[in-house]
């Protein structure tokens, strides 16, 4: 293992997952368990181990939070702003995907307390800057076709 002696970032991964809900759009969210921002919504997601890519750490965190997996998720945008994370310097690499089982129950796991569906126009206050990243996937998820 290398020592620098520098200060590196964490690196931490995000899934936006949406699904139609009758003629709505909404998006899963969880409420965080821990600090920064407890008891505030934010997409699921959380720190890539050491020893796993970050696909493989998106997939894990979503079933961790939420109870969801095996969903095709796509990487679509880097979050890099420096004061993003009040705990330290973080670069949060986020995936977009869309479910096709409007029916499936979800619950809070690991770090999150709580798991739900969000309609897309009455969304909670978010956590870090998950209202940018919540936008930057509807915009990806137009683009796919999604909605």
């Amino acid at each position: 293992m290398y020592t620098y002696p520098y200060p590196r970032p964490a690196v931490t991964v995000d899934a936006l997952v949406f699904r139609k809900a009758g003629t709505e759009l909404e998006v899963l969210l969880i409420k965080r368990r821990n600090p920064p921002f407890k008891d505030m919504w934010a997409a699921p997601g959380g720190f890539i181990n050491i020893d796993e890519t970050p696909e493989d750490a998106v997939h894990r965190e979503l079933q961790e939070e939420t109870g969801i997996k095996g969903i095709k998720l796509y990487q679509y945008h880097t979050y890099g702003a420096v004061n993003r994370d009040p705990r330290h310097r973080t670069i949060s690499i986020a995936y977009a995907g869309m479910y096709g089982n409007s029916n499936q129950e979800v619950a809070g796991g690991d770090d999150a307390a709580e798991a739900g569906w969000f309609k897309i126009r009455k969304l909670p206050p978010l956590a870090f800057d998950h209202n940018e990243v919540v936008a930057d996937a509807l915009d990806f998820g137009e683009a796919k076709g999604w909605f």
